[in-house]
């Protein structure tokens, strides 16, 4: 099945349910009910996988705060982190040097920072937000990183001989990113081709009982199909090893 626009989705249920013809998702109740259903099938199938298609590079903001170097924070269409890079090349190279920052679970990460001595030179004592002091190298590339609140990244180390702070454009970062939806007349669900069916049937099947009181069986039929097919097919062009990574909410 081509990718259709939302009218296009709309007016096809509307078609399946024995409802008016429309020229827009607005023009009645029921098709602005029906656009209300794509929205939220769609969303529901954005959120319960990861899809390949949602792997995006993201940008991290470091904090403005100068007392938190190493704080980043995470772009809230940002499902779940993939892997950070980071450029750790030291004072005066001019070869670019990136390198994984792989998570840390928070307790690990803590552990870590608890070993260190606070009372060392290569050692700022950090207040986060939550008031927990933080022990973070100063003389060092961050090595690892990891989350406290799901929102906020934040790094073991930096190194204030290079920069005084984690800077945006040296962190390389991937993530599944939650598409946009746009409800107006021309817009395209962000999904991969073959898995409109899927998102079409599925809203069928909710018209029929929500707006008409009746249950589609053989819409419901044809949603399980592609349900049960789009969870064995998601990949178009590789199936990449991707480990789960913990540091942030899916």
């Amino acid at each position: 099945m081509a990718k259709r626009t939302l009218l296009e989705i709309v007016q096809e249920v509307l078609n399946d349910t024995d409802g008016d013809e429309v020229n827009s998702i607005d023009d009645t109740i029921e098709s602005s009910q029906v656009a209300d259903m794509v929205r939220s099938t769609f969303t529901a199938m954005m959120s319960n996988r990861n899809w390949p298609h949602q792997r995006k590079f993201v940008s991290l903001s470091p904090s403005s705060d100068p007392g938190k170097p190493t704080h980043v924070t995470v772009p809230d269409n940002v499902k779940e982190m993939i892997s950070i890079n980071y450029n750790k090349a030291k004072s005066g190279d001019t070869r670019k040097k990136y390198s994984s920052v792989p998570y840390k679970e928070s307790d690990e990460f803590l552990r870590m920072l608890n070993s260190r001595n606070n009372n060392a030179d290569n050692i700022d004592t950090i207040i986060d937000d939550s008031g927990v002091e933080l022990f973070i190298r100063n003389d060092l590339a961050p090595s690892y990183y990891t989350s406290f609140d799901d929102n906020i990244l934040v790094f073991d180390s930096y190194d204030k001989n290079v920069d005084s702070s984690l800077q945006e454009s040296k962190i390389q970062a991937r993530a599944y990113v939650m598409p946009d939806f746009i409800m107006s007349d021309s817009h395209i669900p962000d999904l991969p081709e073959e898995a409109f069916t899927s998102l079409i049937e599925e809203v069928k099947s909710k018209a029929a009982f929500r707006l008409k009181q009746f249950q589609d069986g053989k819409a419901e039929q044809e949603a399980t199909r592609q349900r049960n097919w789009l969870s064995r097919k998601a990949w178009r062009v590789s199936k990449d090893k991707v480990y789960p990574n913990y540091g942030r909410r899916k």
